[in-house]
């Protein structure tokens, strides 16, 4: 056993700013060592994203205490019995669901609706069920983010959460595969059938949509990026974006214009029923609109029914990009590699542990794009 730094969510909904409400509390937890079928990571680079914040500002409800972080890169530091396919030393990304192998989804090739590992993350637990933090002051067990809880300097993850790379990229970016790149390019790349000249709109441009830009574009796609900063459209410029466009009241008609009548393929990323609606209407006859964001329950989504008949339409979600992590994580750094994916773009922000609820309030404003946690 091992006492580790790690960063505890005690209560969620504490107002912002965080960087005075300080919802993420930094404390020494004892970690334990591997069980069968585990891995101890030695954390070395974690990416704050809005999946994390919308469990600290409470609009996605999770158990409580929890240690969070979920998009990481990080160094195998000892393997439990069973495990095989790992040794010590190995770089490793993480993905936010443990996939069993075994269950209906898993054996269909669709990793990311596992129902075993989408039941342990609802539990706050490992994919065994166990929790493998001891909080050192009071011997309270706090729960694990989607198996992960990447924001604590050493972490055990099931064996199926861990996916083994090319020690050629550095961790820092290495940990943005986990989930803005996985999330983003995966829902191009998987989602959607995009041909090479066909239209793409992408509503959102933080990390993850940024990251579906990225790959539209490698697919050949001419982009139409929306988002409301126009710094992050100033960005998605420089990335290849043939169109860049201010979020304002009549987005919806300036991407019909400048579409031909609608685009091929839409993807929202905001996590907003209302941007998705406006996503759906961009898009054209024939056309596919899948949306990545995670908006609040209370939200519903009012579309013309009629138009999924009449007009053809496809609207779906992707959850974890539709990837098989095993696959997708090496390929699209490869790509990376390869200079088709710069997603050091995406990095804006490098932070220490003390740091993290400061960088929650930029990402709530909208000032950063991707900030990593580096140990």
């Amino acid at each position: 056993m091992n006492t580790v730094r790690a960063a505890l969510l005690t209560q969620m909904g504490l107002p912002s700013p965080y960087a005075l409400s300080r919802p993420l509390q930094i404390t020494d937890m004892v970690i334990d060592d591997p069980g069968p079928g585990e891995l101890l990571i030695g954390v070395r680079a974690a990416g704050l994203c809005h999946s994390d914040l919308s469990v600290i500002d409470g609009s996605r409800p999770r158990v409580m205490p929890m240690v969070l972080g979920h998009e990481a890169a990080g160094e195998v530091l000892r393997v439990g019995e069973g495990v095989t396919g790992f040794e010590p030393g190995d770089h490793v990304v993480l993905a936010f669901v443990p996939a069993c192998g075994d269950c209906t989804p898993c054996r269909r090739g669709r990793p990311a609706l596992c129902e075993p590992g989408a039941a342990a993350n609802a539990a706050g637990t490992l994919l065994s069920g166990a929790r493998r933090f001891t909080r050192a002051t009071t011997g309270e067990q706090p729960h694990h983010h989607l198996g992960v809880s990447a924001f604590a300097e050493q972490i055990i993850v099931s064996a199926h959460s861990a996916v083994k790379i090319d020690p050629a990229i550095p961790f820092e970016l290495a940990a943005l595969f986990g989930c803005a790149v996985l999330t983003g390019a995966g829902a191009a790349l998987n989602a959607t059938a995009i041909e090479p000249g066909d239209t793409v709109a992408v509503f959102g441009l933080g990390g993850v949509g940024l990251a579906a830009v990225m790959a539209a574009i490698d697919a050949g796609a001419s982009v139409i990026a929306v988002d409301r900063i126009p710094g992050k459209l100033e960005l998605a410029r420089e990335l290849g974006a043939a169109h860049t466009l201010l979020a304002t009241d009549d987005v919806v008609d300036q991407v019909r214009r400048l579409s031909d009548g609608g685009v091929d393929h839409a993807l929202e990323t905001v996590g907003s029923a209302r941007v998705l609606q406006n996503a759906y209407a961009a898009t054209r006859r024939g056309g596919t609109t899948v949306t990545v964001g995670l908006p609040d329950p209370s939200q519903n989504l009012t579309i013309q029914a009629v138009s999924l008949v009449a007009e053809e339409r496809t609207l779906k979600g992707s959850y974890l990009g539709s990837s098989v992590p095993t696959r997708d994580i090496p390929l699209f750094i490869g790509r990376y590699l390869a200079g088709r994916l710069p997603v050091d773009r995406l990095l804006t922000h490098r932070l220490d542990i003390d740091q993290l609820n400061e960088g929650f309030d930029r990402l709530a404003s909208g000032e950063a794009v991707r900030q990593v946690l580096v140990f």
